[in-house]
């Protein structure tokens, strides 16, 4: 068990936490229960603590955590350490302890086929056209999810066929509109977006409205997004960012210039519209196997 000399430093150490870092008390105690926990494991005193004991800690743990759970331990842990070395003249013996790499995953994204599959489905009600429209603007201009369901009318430029978008950190971006997008805009704006007013309800800015004639939530367009999905068929769970991942992808297929698809997405840094590049290369690939896959031909 941790013997008092532990316990008095972890008070500090959450005292410090509550005071100087001003972090909540969910947070706090998550922090000195990793801290608790690392410390009867060892068994040790804190100024016996070494290296070796934290690196032995995370192999314990990996069998039956996660790597962003281990990540998570391991930041309590230096923490910890980094106030020890600045406020009671420890030896920070965690310096040099790294957080574990995580395992890249590419997003996921729906190939051309089943872009058409999902969005061919019969226009009957108001709210169909307004299913429409919202799925081809997000699959031709990569919107996320909160951008959509932001938009007002005013974003909408049918004439010069664009978007203004306000991202991340309010930063606004324009973003071109397909024909196709632009022709179900037209029609949902100037014909069937007044069928969804509600009498009691005071008419709104928002450019997709919900049944209550209010603004679209994010819940709503996930649910929307997963019936259609369901409707068509289509063996794979679509969200909004599965169709902005499908927007880069083919994006890159098509040939177009990474750049241009990282402004189009708004990302800040290159790195994260880069991850798209691997889809793009495998589909490139594929291709080359298939047309240009001299291994199966005889020798001329």
């Amino acid at each position: 068990m941790i013997e008092i000399d532990n316990k008095e430093f972890i008070d500090d150490f959450s005292n410090y936490l509550k005071i100087e870092k001003n972090y909540s008390d969910n947070t706090i105690e998550s922090y000195i229960r990793d801290i608790r926990y690392f410390l009867e494991y060892t068994g040790k005193e804190l100024i016996d603590v070494t290296k070796k004991d934290i690196d032995n800690y995370v192999l314990h743990l990996l069998p039956t955590h996660s790597v962003n759970s281990v990540n998570r331990i391991i930041a309590s842990i230096k923490s910890f350490y980094k106030y020890l070395t600045l406020f009671k003249g420890f030896i920070n013996v965690s310096e040099d302890v790294e957080s574990l790499k995580k395992k890249k995953t590419l997003p996921k994204y729906l190939s051309i086929e089943e872009v058409d599959k999902l969005l061919d489905f019969p226009l009957q009600t108001p709210f169909d056209y307004r299913n429409k429209t919202i799925l081809e603007l997000l699959y031709c201009s990569g919107l996320r999810a909160s951008e959509l369901i932001n938009l007002d009318i005013c974003n909408i430029d049918t004439n010069n066929m664009i978007v203004n978008v306000y991202g991340k950190g309010s930063k606004e971006r324009i973003v071109p509109l397909s024909k196709i997008a632009v022709n179900y805009l037209s029609m949902y704006i100037n014909r069937y977006r007044q069928l969804l007013f509600v009498k009691t309800q005071k008419p709104t800015d928002a450019l997709f409205l919900n049944n209550h004639g209010k603004r679209m939530t994010r819940q709503g367009l996930y649910k929307m997004i997963g019936e259609t999905d369901r409707k068509q068929g289509i063996d794979k769970e679509i969200t909004p960012h599965v169709l902005r991942h499908s927007f880069a992808t083919h994006m890159l297929e098509c040939g177009a210039d990474i750049r241009s698809v990282q402004e189009l997405l708004g990302h800040e840094n290159i790195v994260t519209t880069e991850v798209y590049t691997h889809l793009a290369n495998n589909f490139i690939k594929d291709n080359y196997n298939e047309y240009f896959n001299r291994s199966t031909k005889g020798d001329d």
